[in-house]
């Protein structure tokens, strides 16, 4: 015999489409590039510890989020963007 179980079915949760912060006017810019001296952009892409932020969280597509990442390490290694956080 079969028991019934209360269990509750789980509502599904939508995900909000999150728009890429590097994106131009709606549109991947050709190449893909974030100056590395653009250090507010950059601060906005990395925690407070110092580290790079995933897509998930920053809604960058993998092309962008490869251009941020090489951006942010370029601007470590010239000192604009500090390797460890506070």
């Amino acid at each position: 015999m079969r028991r019934k179980s209360n269990r509750r079915k789980a509502k599904a949760k939508t995900r909000t489409t999150r728009k890429d912060p590097l994106y131009v006017d709606g549109e991947r810019p050709r190449p893909m590039y974030v100056d590395y001296k653009d250090v507010e952009l950059l601060k906005k892409l990395v925690n407070r510890h110092g580290r790079i932020v995933g897509r998930r969280k920053t809604g960058c597509t993998a092309i962008s989020q490869h251009a941020v990442t090489e951006s942010i390490k370029r601007a470590r290694f010239m000192a604009l963007l500090p390797f460890k956080g506070d």
